[in-house]
Parts: structure tokens; sequence; C-alpha cells
């Protein structure tokens, strides 16, 4: 009886990365030392961002009228050089390109078929939510969202901005490392959990949110490894977003 292992599960090279060589055949030719640098480096670049865009404030004695309005740039600026970061580790270390590197390629799958995912996947996560009896208690997010202004800042950034950010995080670069160790479940699941644990402190430490939001994150995987395109995974959290917000603007509608 052989003693051989099944080779490990490897994803498909994304269209347009150079396969010229055997070690560009591996995919992702990126590792876990690169990781922890990424790691590393995302809290010193979130405060650079914040810290320049205060100057920029202090500096033109611009005072905005509400938080949303300071913090969303602040989020904005660190992203810009956090990805800036990776994109000289890929073309530094293994001169390769940033977008493709990540998947950001064609869908390979109808756009509504992904839009309709993700509003599914919100109604879905609704539905958990109301069987986990969630906190009615006032968190960060919600005191972002207690003026017309601020919810029409955070849902741009949210539908617009944040999607692309966290999918190129979280299913660009993590989940094709986490899919090749693990197999594609795990993987996409052990993905999904940073995801949640990342808006813990948003939603008041609540665990019931970082569960419902790993989940959320769980289905994005799942769309990143069916079409292999991080594109479709953010289009789809973008569509998860918006009709959260969408609900939001009726809520309000109807108080108001």
């Amino acid at each position: 009886m052989s003693d051989a292992q099944p080779p490990a599960p490897v994803e498909p090279v994304p269209e347009g990365l150079p396969t010229a060589t055997p070690e560009a055949d591996r995919y992702p030719f990126w590792g876990y030392g690169d990781l922890l640098l990424f790691a590393g480096l995302a809290i010193p670049c979130l405060l650079l961002g914040a810290g320049l865009v205060k100057l920029a404030l202090w500096i033109f004695h611009i005072h905005p009228a509400v938080r949303a309005a300071e913090l969303l740039p602040e989020q904005f600026l660190g992203y810009v050089l956090l990805f800036g970061m990776l994109r000289l580790i890929f073309r530094l270390e293994y001169e390769r390109p940033f977008w493709t590197s990540l998947a950001w390629t064609d869908m390979r799958a109808p756009l509504l078929w992904i839009v309709i995912a993700g509003f599914s996947t919100a109604y879905g996560v609704a539905l958990l939510g109301n069987l986990f009896q969630m906190p009615n208690t006032s968190t960060p997010m919600m005191e972002l969202l207690k003026d017309r202004t601020s919810v029409i800042l955070m849902a741009i950034f949210g539908i617009a901005f944040a999607p692309l950010c966290e999918e190129l995080i979280f299913r660009g670069f993590l989940q094709p490392l986490l899919v090749h160790s693990l197999g594609a479940a795990p993987g996409i699941l052990a993905a999904a959990i940073p995801f949640g644990l990342l808006h813990f402190s948003e939603y008041g430490n609540s665990w019931r949110h970082v569960v419902l939001i790993s989940l959320a994150g769980a289905a994005f995987g799942w769309m990143r490894h069916a079409t292999g395109s991080t594109l479709a995974s953010s289009i789809m959290h973008a569509s998860y977003n918006s009709l959260g917000f969408l609900a939001l603007f009726a809520q309000r509608n109807a108080v108001g």
C-alpha cells in the first residue's frame, strides 16, 4: 500500500501573471514571511496616514464638521501607503505586478449573478442576526452614523473603497496562502476569521458581530475561489455593503 501523500492544493495562477520559469508556476509566489512583514507594516502605515491627514488639517486650519470627514481620509491614505509597501515587496523581491498577483482579473461570472450573491449574503446575515439576538447597544460604528452627512460619507467609503481594500488584503493576499496550506474550505474559513476580527471594535467588541462578519467573509472567499477573481469578491462585498446602507437610509427616512 503506497504511503504517498496527495499534493497540496495549488490555486491556479491568475491570468496575466508571467509563468516563464518553474518558480513562476507556484501560486501564491509569496510566503508567510511576506505576510508577517505586511502585517507588521499595517499599523505604522495607518498611523502615518492618520498623522499626515491631521497635519494637513492643522496647517490649512480645516475643522471637519463631522468625525467621518476626518476619519475616512485617514483610513484612505493609510491603505494607500500599505498597498504601496506591498507593491514594493512584489516588485523588488519577486519582480511581479501588483494587481494581477492579487487576482484582480476577469471575473468569469455574470455581473448580475455576483451582485445577487452579495444581496443574498446580506439578507442571510440579517436573518442570522435576528436569531443571534444582537445586542442593541451603542457602538463606535453607530456613533459615526448619527447624522446624514456621516451616513453619506460612510456609504461612499463603504461601497466604493472599503470592499476593494479588504478584499485585496484578505481574499487577494491572505486567502491564497491559507488555501495552499490547508485546502479550499479550511483556507477560506481561516481567511474569514481575521476579516471578522478586524471589525470587532467597530461593533462594540461584540463576538456575535464577529461571527456574522466572518460568515460574510467566507462567502466572499468562496466567490474569490470559485471565479479566481478578487474583482468578483470585491463587487460581491460592495453589493453586500450597499444593501446594508440602503436599509439604513430607509430606516432613517421612516423615523425622520
